[in-house]
């Protein structure tokens, strides 16, 4: 009956999740964010564009918010919502993040490093190539590209929320700045078919073609610092210095002009998993190449750039392996070619005029060489066939279903290793504690879980998460959040789930990545014959209980002082440890190292003792439904080993099971159903081998034998 009340009362919670939604801020709040002497005048578009006015009234500039122009999912799969400030001629005067669920930052690394971001924006113009991340190699390349420093461990966070700027300010720059309508643009027409060769590219201008010869490249740099450094350049003129094809393979029809038929495949299941992007194949058979040699691919191209109405179109590396029909011809089977995407969402128009820019580099110097570089162009539109209008949206596809999907693979491979785990556990659990192999098999479940479920997965669950729901629920807040990362929440059903059947050993004991981690650092010590501590009964106690004040202290910050408890909660070393692998400041990297090093000669000292999760996992065994641990009378009278062997100090002098201390590691277990060495069954088959056994039945006639 209680697990049946629990569950409903589990479901109906998660249904008044998925009813919760996003804020978009109204004027008021927008107004009280412009820094003066500007303020926020009328609104001047449907979907909330707003004048920026200087001191004396006039038009500076744009105010508006990214989410109602460009709602594109995060990684959580809800929009990321940021305010943009930009002036009249397309720079960015403020950017600021507003609202988001980001699963990293908000049980993560926190928001400051979020908030830290947005603030590399200012100054910097729409009509620069702004890239995130770090240059190639020396980074000076000579690219066109413009980096931005993204955040560790959020990648896809940090790109997402980007692309969500660039969209918006882009809609509005193309509409106030150059007249263009910010309508959706065409997609592929998946069903148009049409019988196309190379040749017939080529003369209905369907492949653009940039060839310059080194000649002509030669006369761009003549004059300048870097004239005499390409002396390939000036000892075979006549040669080709780039000789690059251009072509949408958006649509089916053109992509089986170009490729053969696995690549067709495989740009097939490409636009199954990124629908609104469009690929564009290059094709370069001279001596310049596409990308540097420091290039990494799945990021964007250092030497080539796109640009439509004016504005810098973001390309990025499809990253996929790619072969070329055999009927093209000799000269492009040989050359070398790639694929890069762009996103449409981020208004790029297939079917109206684009130019594809490619940069020629050249390096003055040997020991610190100066970099320049000449922009070559070719301009380039695919026909309208092609391509069709946007239909109306069907219904998409709930936040809560983007990220499941986004994180199927990893969903799949947690659930098959819960399926495993918990019916072991629950069926077999003195089978188990019984194997010759316990040991290293616990140990394998345990690198499982600190490998996949923390530095992979991301599933290190964290009180954040709790102290965050407390919150959202006393302000009225929104709960989506706890829906944003489906990973962590299938970890957080398993615990759950095992408070009714185990307590809090479930999660403590085996989901855990960071108690994985100071296991692990504990048989380390042992291996290295490090003297172990044994905090003494009477202070084993008393510790016991600083996690629940530890657990105390952060529900009152979190209701005293809501903004100071991402810091607050910095107590928990597992941020540091799992979520960032130690790349973090030195004093982060050193309290967690502190307390792993310490798991070497104290065990599972920050489990025990300071965790406040551990402490709401502990609250929530109440929940407990049976005990799972057998016991015997001479448990604790007169036997005493399974205490004594008790690392975690969860056994009481009456051999009682302190269920709230104990991380269900089963050692107890193994010596209970070991005759070898259960005390009492010890003694009882010591006594069985002392007692005489008499043959013979007492109503025969013979005498009864004594043996």
């Amino acid at each position: 009956m209680n697990i049946r009340l629990g569950i409903a009362a589990i479901l109906l919670w998660t249904v008044s999740v998925l009813a919760a939604g996003a804020e978009v801020l109204d004027r008021a709040a927008l107004a009280a964010r412009i820094a003066p002497p500007m303020s926020l005048g009328e609104e001047i578009t449907e979907d909330g564009v707003y004048q920026l006015l200087n001191s004396g009234g006039a038009e500076a500039g744009y105010v508006f918010q990214t989410e109602p122009m460009a709602a594109l999912p995060g990684f959580s799969g809800a929009p990321i919502n940021v305010l943009v400030v930009l002036d009249l001629d397309g720079r960015f005067l403020d950017v600021q993040l507003l609202t988001h669920n980001e699963p990293i930052f908000v049980s993560g690394l926190g928001q400051a490093p979020f908030h830290a971001f947005f603030e590399q924006y200012r100054g910097h113009s729409i009509s620069e190539t702004l890239v995130v991340g770090t240059p190639y190699g020396s980074g000076d390349g000579g690219g066109h590209l413009v980096y931005l420093d993204g955040v560790t461990k959020a990648t896809a966070s940090v790109r997402i929320a980007h692309e969500s700027i660039l969209a918006a300010t882009l809609q509005v720059a193309r509409s106030r700045m150059r007249g263009v309508s910010a309508g959706r643009p065409p997609s592929p027409a998946l069903d148009y078919d049409e019988d196309l060769s190379w040749q017939d590219l080529v003369d209905q201008g369907i492949a653009a073609r940039l060839r310059l010869t080194n000649a002509e490249v030669q006369a761009l740099f003549d004059g300048t610092l870097w004239e005499y450094d390409d002396p390939e350049a000036q000892d075979d003129p006549d040669a080709p210095y780039l000789d690059l094809w251009a072509v949408d393979v958006g649509p089916p029809a053109i992509a089986r002009a170009v490729f053969d038929t696995d690549t067709v495949d495989t740009l097939n299941d490409f636009r199954e998993i990124s629908g609104d992007d469009e690929p564009i194949l290059l094709i370069e058979a001279g001596r310049h190449g596409l990308v540097s040699e420091d290039f990494v691919r799945n990021t964007s191209p250092d030497w080539i750039g796109m640009a439509q109405d004016g504005f810098p179109v973001a390309l990025r590396d499809a990253d996929l392996l790619i072969d070329l029909n055999p009927d093209l011809p000799e000269a492009l089977l040989d050359a070398r070619a790639m694929v890069l995407r762009t996103d449409r969402r981020l208004g790029f128009d297939p079917t109206r005029p684009w130019t594809l820019e490619v940069q020629a580099v050249r390096q003055h110097g040997m020991f610190q060489p100066e970099t320049g570089s000449v922009t070559l162009s070719v301009e380039h539109t695919t026909p309208d066939r092609f391509f069709t209008e946007p239909q109306a949206a069907a219904r998409s596809r709930s936040p809560f279903e983007i990220a499941v999907w986004n994180r199927r693979a990893d969903l799949i491979a947690a659930a098959v290793l819960l399926a495993m785990l918990l019916p072991a556990l629950l069926f077999f659990q003195s089978r188990l504690a019984g194997l010759r192999a316990y040991t290293p098999f616990r140990l394998s479940v345990l690198a499982v879980v600190l490998g996949f479920v923390g530095w992979w997965g991301q599933g290190q669950l964290s009180i954040v998460t709790p102290l965050a729901t407390l919150q959202a629920t006393l302000s009225q807040g929104s709960l989506a959040f706890l829906l944003y990362d489906p990973f962590s929440l299938l970890i957080w059903g398993a615990a759950i789930l095992g408070f009714f059947l185990w307590g809090r050993g479930l999660f403590c004991g085996w989901l855990c990545p960071f108690g994985a981690l100071q296991e692990f650092a504990h048989h380390l010590g042992r291996l290295l014959r490090l003297r172990q501590i044994r905090v003494p009964a009477r202070w084993d106690d008393r510790l016991k209980w600083l996690k629940y004040l530890v657990l105390a202290a952060l529900a009152w910050v979190t209701v005293a002082i809501p903004a100071q408890m991402d810091k607050a909660a910095e107590v928990e070393p597992f941020k540091t440890a799992i979520t960032t692998f130690f790349l973090r400041e030195w004093y982060y990297a050193a309290y967690a190292l502190f307390w792993v090093f310490l798991g070497m000669v104290l065990f599972k000292g920050f489990c025990r003792y300071v965790c406040p999760l551990g402490a709401l996992m502990a609250i929530g065994g109440a929940l407990r439904l049976r005990r799972w641990i057998p016991r015997r009378l001479e448990c604790g009278s007169p036997c005493q080993l399974c205490r004594v062997e008790c690392q975690y100090d969860a056994i009481r002098k009456t051999g009682e099971i302190v269920y709230s201390e104990c991380f269900q590691c089963l050692d107890c277990v193994t010596i209970h159903d070991d005759a070898a060495q259960c005390v009492p069954l010890r003694l009882e088959a010591r006594k069985d081998k002392r007692m005489p056994r008499i043959t013979g039945h007492p109503n025969t006639l013979g005498p009864a034998v004594v043996e």
